[in-house]
C-alpha cells in the first residue's frame, strides 16, 4: 500500500518518517471551519475527517493519513494564531495553569475511514512576558495550535507537567497511527 500524509506540518514527517514508513506528502485543500455546537474534545477528529473527506478519491493501493491538532484553555478552542498579538494573548491564558492538547488523526483507505482522537494535558509554569516576546521572537508559533511547540524552548522552559503523549502533543498520536497502519 502506498501512504499518503496529508499535512505540510514538518513535525508530522518527522514523526512519520521516524516511526519507519514511507509516505509521499499530498496537499488537502478545505476550508477548517467547526460547526459551532461542536464539543471541545471532537474539535480535533471532525477537522481531521474533514481533511480525509477532501481528498480526492483513494485507488485501492493507497492509504491516506491527515491530522489535526486543537488546543483547549478554559473552554475555548485555541488555534494557530494569526499574529504576534494573537499568539501573546494566547501564551498568557496558558500561563501558569493546565490545558488539553487533542490529536485527532483519520486513516482513510478507498472503503472506510478510521478516526480516532488522543488527549494529553499539559500543565505550564508561569510565563512572563518577556519569555512570551522572547518565544514568539525566536520560535514564530504562527504555525502551531496554542501559539506553541513542546518540542521547542517554551516546551523545555516552562512545561511543568503533562499527563499523555508527547507526540499527541507534538501533533500525531504515534502511537495510534502505528496501530491503524498496522491493522490495515
Amino acid at each position: 500500500m502506498k501512504l499518503l500524509l496529508a499535512s505540510q506540518s514538518p513535525r508530522r514527517k518527522e514523526l512519520l518518517t521516524s516511526l519507519g514508513f514511507e509516505f509521499e506528502v499530498v496537499k488537502v485543500d478545505c476550508e477548517e471551519i467547526l460547526p459551532g455546537d461542536i464539543k471541545i474534545g471532537e474539535a480535533a477528529a471532525y477537522l481531521s475527517e474533514l481533511k480525509a473527506e477532501a481528498f480526492r478519491e483513494l485507488t485501492t493501493d493507497e492509504v491516506l493519513l491527515t491530522a489535526d491538532t486543537v488546543v483547549a484553555a478554559e473552554g475555548q478552542i485555541l488555534g494557530k494564531p494569526k499574529d504576534e498579538h494573537e499568539a501573546r494573548q494566547m501564551l498568557r491564558t496558558l500561563s501558569g495553569k493546565t490545558h488539553q492538547v487533542y490529536t485527532g488523526v483519520s486513516i482513510k483507505t478507498i472503503d472506510k475511514t478510521y478516526t480516532e482522537t488522543d488527549v494529553a494535558d499539559v500543565e505550564f509554569d508561569e510565563i512572563t512576558d518577556d519569555e512570551i516576546a522572547y518565544y514568539i521572537q525566536n520560535y514564530k508559533p504562527f504555525d502551531k495550535a496554542g501559539s506553541y511547540g513542546i518540542q521547542e524552548w517554551l516546551g523545555m522552559a516552562k512545561i511543568r507537567k503533562m499527563n499523555g503523549s508527547f507526540y499527541t502533543i507534538m501533533g500525531l498520536p504515534t502511537h495510534l497511527v502505528y496501530k491503524i497502519l498496522n491493522e490495515i
